[in-house]
């Protein structure tokens, strides 16, 4: 009668330790995916650019969906001011439809971004599915923010100007103000100048470029959650597979994008090999 095999305990413990083991790097690896900052540099060259712009700063900050990195943003504020911003753009999303917006944690994040820079903001498509955009745009010019609601204003450095664009969501109104009548204003106003528009949807490319923006600065695809080699991340903003246009610069027909990676997650998403995107746009 043959005898039966039992495993040996001590190859049972190393099993254990090392599933163990296997399972500590995979939390590890999630939580440096999603609650760690990558800050990133890009420099962007136009000869249309005024001298007296040349350096300019930007810090983008896109999708938090009320996320928080330190008690009270306080790592994400200190990431922000170590870049020295001339200006900090929020390009949408930074509440969250499912949350609606916090007071308490706009008041926080926004009087911290304001006492680094002049700090401009447009809607993303969670503002308005939340139907927050009347509660919280008052919260953030409270708060220092500058709301640009299919709106521009010009910026001036070095006896220079450049006109600074912010295109509402085109989950707003039905009739609003389109990114091409908006550019026109500027141009009939102030002339040919030098234009950066904020803007949240990476799928709007067509529009930019007909509008003849110099720079976009766009986020919502959260850099296509999952990167692998070779793509442009694995998942689009609708579930579509293989997006494009979803995290760092761009070349267009005409002008440039910077997509932003984002830094917030729609639950139940998660990020892999994507972490939180903190862009810095220089100007040269």
């Amino acid at each position: 009668m043959a005898k039966q095999r039992t495993s040996h305990p001590r190859r049972r413990r190393r099993r254990l330790v090392l599933l163990f083991l296997l399972l500590a790097i995979l939390a590890g690896g999630l939580w440096w995916d999603n609650c760690t900052l990558s800050v990133e540099d890009f420099t962007y060259v136009s000869s249309r650019l005024p001298a007296g712009f040349d350096g300019f700063r930007i810090v983008q900050l896109s999708d938090l969906h009320e996320a928080e990195f330190g008690e009270g943003n306080e790592t994400l504020l200190s990431q922000v001011a170590a870049q020295q911003p001339d200006l900090i753009a929020v390009t949408g999303d930074l509440v969250d439809r499912f949350k609606g917006p916090d007071p308490q944690y706009v008041d926080t994040l926004c009087r911290g971004l304001t006492a680094i820079a002049p700090t401009y903001f447009v809607t993303g498509n969670h503002e308005w599915a939340a139907h927050a955009v009347q509660e919280l745009e008052p919260l953030l010019e409270e708060n220092g923010v500058h709301v640009l609601s299919n709106t521009y204003v010009m910026l001036e450095r070095g006896g220079d100007k450049i006109a600074l664009l912010g295109a509402e969501d085109s989950n707003g109104y039905a009739d609003q103000k389109t990114i091409a009548e908006l550019s026109e204003e500027v141009r009939q106003e102030q002339g040919d100048v030098y234009k950066i528009l904020l803007s949240h949807r990476n799928t709007r490319i067509e529009e930019y470029v007909d509008a003849h923006i110099d720079l976009t600065l766009c986020g919502h695809a959260h850099g296509g959650l999952i990167r692998l080699p070779g793509t442009d991340g694995l998942i689009g903003p609708h579930r579509e597979f293989f997006p494009s246009y979803t995290a760092g610069l761009y070349d267009l027909p005409y002008g440039q994008l910077v997509a932003s990676r984002g830094l917030g997650n729609q639950f139940p998403a998660f990020r892999l090999f994507n972490r939180p995107d903190v862009p810095v746009v220089v100007l040269e």
